[in-house]
């Protein structure tokens, strides 16, 4: 049983959410306040488990509650609720957990106080609230940069995608950020869906209005699972609509409500990209071994350093293709390139060009088509290793972990 506390001044929407709450069985409705200044008080004598705090009525006031009660009881989930996006993303700055939409929708409440229990759970279990991924309250972005075209970024960014979204109790969703020539629906069939807006450039246009219902209305569920999708523009001139401000605020809606976020960004480094690399809680920077590829890791080092220092303590590189002859130069191996890039190799994905060309006729991740695979049982290590969680030598491809480079303790 969940024990609830709320403060809204405005009787309507108070008492909405008064009816919701006392619709649902496994909810105790502790406390009901009307006045922000009284709240504290409230809250010190009924300890809820959850605290939901309106900010429509006095953003100033509400931001205040959230920052003081934050501060006292830093393990109390806050969920914060408005009409006004930049509010509730500022309230998660301020310390609030989780957030919801004027009008609030059932599911996404349901939603919020599941996620609410489940945080609570953990930190009484291990006593870190942010033990591993999971225990961020907000979710990680993994963003997938290729040295040149061809090197398999979108197959690799789909597979993990699938691969993150099977992780029990957990969803994903996959950006394809190649604005212009992304294919990510073509190496895994997707549905229509939505609610008539599909692709990134159409939140765009409507991006005055655009809230987190919106979003969601723009998503493809794959096939029944917790993997869903953003598509790229349907046609090319679209990439326009698309700036860096519009990113940033989608990626900041998605992740304060889906675990994690995979982005396959372009080969141009717009605008758009740089923006997610900022965001990016780890970056994979895709090669093969070869001069021209690890040439241009070297380059793109040097950019980012040149950017953002901070972007190159993040990025990691992946070797996809691994025992390529067809692309492997005879005198380049593990050893070498990372002689060559002056980085440690992060990860290797083993070639198998069967497998890989099956799962895109069928348009299929692999972890349904071939779950068993070489190349799955790696794209599943290199995942784990991401998670933080233990890795067998059996599907380990490199002799390093960098664990939890997901989470507040990955960000260096």
């Amino acid at each position: 049983m969940q024990r609830v506390a709320i403060v809204d001044p405005n009787e309507s929407t108070r008492e909405s959410l008064r009816a919701m709450l006392l619709g649902i069985d496994f909810v105790f409705l502790e406390a009901i306040c009307s006045r922000y200044e009284y709240f504290s008080d409230v809250v010190a004598d009924s300890k809820p488990d959850v605290v939901f705090i309106s900010l429509d009525s006095d953003k100033q006031l509400g931001l205040l509650t959230v920052i003081q009660l934050a501060a006292q009881y830093p393990q109390l989930p806050i969920i914060t609720i408005s009409r006004d996006s930049a509010a509730l993303l500022e309230s998660l700055q301020r310390g609030a957990r989780y957030f919801l939409t004027q009008p609030i929708v059932l599911e996404n409440l349901l939603t919020a106080l599941r996620r609410a229990n489940a945080e609570q759970r953990r930190d009484n279990t291990t006593g870190d609230p942010t033990a591993g991924y999971g225990g961020t309250p907000r979710g990680g972005i993994l963003a997938i940069l290729g040295s040149r075209g061809g090197v398999g970024c979108t197959t690799l960014a789909v597979n993990i995608a699938a691969t993150l979204a099977a992780e029990p109790g957990h969803s994903t969703v996959l950006i394809d950020l190649d604005l212009v020539l992304g294919d990510v629906d073509f190496v895994i069939e997707l549905q229509q869906g939505g609610d008539g807006t599909h692709t990134i450039a159409d939140l765009c246009r409507d991006f005055d209005r655009l809230d987190l219902c919106l979003l969601k209305g723009a998503l493809t569920q794959y096939s029944n699972s917790n993997l869903f999708v953003l598509r790229n523009p349907r046609d090319i001139i679209d990439y326009t609509n698309v700036h860096e401000n519009h990113v940033e605020r989608i990626l900041n809606l998605l992740r304060l409500n889906y675990s994690y976020l995979v982005v396959d960004l372009s080969k141009s480094l717009l605008p758009s990209d740089i923006t997610a690399l900022r965001l990016a809680d780890v970056v994979l920077l895709v090669a093969q071994l070869e001069l021209g590829s690890l040439r241009n890791v070297i380059r793109l080092f040097q950019y980012l350093n040149y950017y953002e220092p901070a972007l190159v303590e993040k990025t990691r590189v992946v070797i996809n293709r691994f025992g390529d002859e067809t692309v492997q130069d005879d005198i380049i191996n593990t050893k070498k390139a990372e002689e060559i890039i002056g980085k440690p190799i992060f990860w290797q994905i083993p070639y198998d060009p069967k497998v890989i060309l099956d799962t895109r006729k069928v348009g299929e991740p692999l972890i349904r088509r071939s779950p068993k695979s070489n190349v799955q049982r790696s794209i599943h290590g290199l995942v784990q290793t991401l998670l933080g969680k233990p890795v067998t030598e059996e599907k380990r491809s490199v002799g390093r972990s960098f664990l939890n480079l997901f989470g507040r303790g990955g960000r260096s």
